[in-house]
């Protein structure tokens, strides 16, 4: 018991006039959250901990989130609770980000909302850094002097992971994924900037990420009683753990992406965002995107609305976004945003389609980066979002499939590296205000492919343009098969065109696979006639070309892998006539004298 009560006043002696930041992540804990949360605040004020506790609703889909609004009015004597929310269920890595983005304290204890490890054990967590010089500590299963209740299954599963991490990371622990961890501020502040992960292998990269920089991490015992309430793991999740791992193993060992990648620098000033959104008339999909608007994180912005016509707005929507609505006339997209940034009072410019909605951390998360002056803009990737439907969602998986976008797989696919760009969609675009002024802001006389001229402009005035992957929106797909074409063409055709009369950032050899592998295919019926011996030199080439086009339709079926049997038929189908439809376009635009750029209004996934 002795013992017990000097580790606390270790804790209040490292603390000094400092604090600690509990974050919690939850999800679905509706009935044992306030227990939780009071049992975690009662310890830490009975103990004289000064304590901000932290818990981060992800997204949780049934009470837990009134279930923690009602802890706002507690009150203790040390300790403060400070619940955030997140509108939609983004995984453990969005949550903790979001719970430090709303910390202070000088150090963090990340501790899963379910209590599997009681934090009384903090103490013990606060000696083990003291005792080592640490700046980071973890709690292990394996430590010796750990007590665990561990059903044999997750054993097995837990052991065969932790060896395999030992082998490629090279991470000298024994456990990455206990949930109960213990930072300093400045080194999980650093581990942070550089996170890509948001679900199953964050507690890996985020340690690997620490100790990639120099980090001291150290091992705790912990006591973990489990209980029934541990299944069977699904494949799909074992599935999803291996993936990011692997992801993980190749940007620390193959990229050597974290110890080159640099955190944004912290802005000198508060810059106003204008966001910008041309639409041709009110929608739901509008109201959705103004609603996620409505609760972004960053509060200096402002919203300019440019529909064909005039509308009302309710005037609360309008009032929680600074919302005004300008009407245009039926006019391209481009003219469309040039109005918008000629009335815009913002430093930054922020667009976005009607059809697409941001994550609550939007703006913030972008305009970080605008603090660095060779900067000109920034973009994110545009998710398939959750709640489209079936044929919506086919059509997703085969924009972020590897084999129709390759190297641009990033703008349909949460993830990726932070990286330079040369070509940036206008779904998810921030760009600076004077630039925009000085380049000219969107050429007007195409559609689409007006984004690609603009970051075109951006590029040649010596500005870069960087992507981030928590710069996230949703973006509604267009439906497989045939508006999912529809779509895909006119990206194609215009590409195409672009990639001989602007080629500065059109012309790659990734754009002229498709329509490689269409002139490839449509020899098939030449070589089916021929008649032929074996062992003739025309008898190697017909079984090569055969062999070769088996060996495509391979990859794409195992690429369009999906547990959902239609899904994944469905997908592979979906990437065949991808395939071959933008590689006929794109040769269509290659050789066409002039591309068509009329407005079309019908445009929306749900038309």
């Amino acid at each position: 018991m002795r013992m017990t009560e000097e580790k606390w006043s270790l804790v209040r002696e490292t603390l000094k006039k400092g604090r600690l930041s509990v974050i919690m992540p939850i999800f679905n804990l509706e009935e044992s959250v306030v227990e939780n949360i009071k049992k975690t605040a009662e310890l830490f004020d009975k103990n004289a901990i000064r304590t901000e506790i932290i818990p981060v609703d992800d997204g949780s889909v049934d009470e837990t989130a009134q279930k923690l609004s009602s802890l706002k009015g507690l009150s203790f004597n040390t300790v403060s609770i400070q619940p955030v929310f997140l509108k939609m269920n983004g995984g453990k890595g969005a949550a903790l980000r979001a719970g430090f983005a709303a910390s202070s304290g000088d150090f963090v204890l990340l501790l899963d909302g379910d209590l599997d490890i009681n934090p009384k054990q903090t103490a013990e967590f606060f000696f083990e850094m003291s005792r080592h010089n640490a700046d980071v500590v973890v709690g292990s299963k394996r430590h010796k002097r750990s007590l665990v209740q561990y059903p044999w299954h997750r054993r097995i599963v837990s052991w065969v992971y932790f060896s395999l991490v030992r082998f490629f990371v090279g991470l000298k622990l024994t456990d990455t994924q206990t949930g109960m961890k213990l930072f300093k501020r400045d080194v999980l502040e650093e581990a942070l900037s550089r996170m890509l992960v948001k679900t199953y292998a964050f507690d890996l990269e985020l340690l690997s990420i620490a100790a990639s920089r120099g980090a001291k991490i150290v091992e705790a015992p912990v006591v973990i009683r489990f209980g029934d309430k541990f299944g069977a793991l699904k494949l799909k999740t074992v599935y999803q753990m291996a993936k990011d791992s692997a992801a993980v193993f190749y940007r620390l060992k193959v990229l050597k992406y974290y110890a080159s990648s640099r955190a944004p620098r912290k802005l000198e000033y508060t810059p106003k965002i204008s966001i910008v959104i041309a639409c041709p008339n009110r929608s739901w999909m509008l109201d959705e995107c103004l609603e996620a608007i409505a609760i972004q994180t960053w509060r200096n912005f402002e919203t300019i609305i440019l529909p064909d016509f005039d509308f009302t707005l309710d005037e609360n929507l309008k009032q929680k976004t600074n919302a005004r609505i300008i009407p245009t006339g039926k006019v391209r997209p481009a003219q469309k945003r040039n109005m918008g940034i000629k009335d815009s009072s913002g430093d930054i410019v922020a667009f976005i389609d009607d059809d697409a909605y941001p994550d609550a951390h939007w703006l913030e998360y972008a305009v970080r980066f605008f603090s660095e002056p060779s900067i000109g803009a920034v973009g994110g990737p545009g998710v398939t979002p959750p709640g489209d439907r079936a044929f919506q969602r086919l059509g997703g998986r085969v924009y972020d499939n590897i084999l129709v976008s390759g190297n641009y797989r990033y703008r349909y696919k949460a993830g990726g590296i932070r990286r330079d760009v040369d070509d940036y969609p206008s779904c998810n675009l921030f760009v600076r205000k004077p630039l925009l002024d000085s380049i000219g802001a969107y050429r007007a006389d195409f559609w689409p492919g007006e984004d690609t001229l603009l970051c075109k402009d951006i590029i040649d005035s010596g500005r870069r343009i960087v992507y981030d992957p928590w710069v996230v929106v949703y973006h509604h797909r267009r439906a497989l098969f045939l508006p999912h074409l529809r779509q895909l063409g006119r990206y194609a055709f215009h590409r195409g065109y672009f990639c001989r009369k602007y080629p500065s950032n059109s012309l790659h050899l990734s754009y002229f696979i498709p329509s490689l592998f269409v002139l490839y295919i449509s020899f098939y019926p030449v070589v089916a006639s021929i008649t032929v011996l074996p062992g003739s030199l025309a008898y190697y080439i017909c079984v090569t070309y055969v062999f070769l086009l088996a060996f495509y339709f391979a990859l794409v079926f195992l690429s369009s892998f999906s547990f959902n049997p239609v899904s994944w038929v469905m997908t592979a189908v979906g990437i065949f006539c991808s395939h071959l439809w933008y590689g006929i376009k794109f040769i269509q635009g290659l050789f066409a004298r002039k591309a068509p750029c009329e407005y079309i209004g019908k445009d929306h996934p749900n038309e």
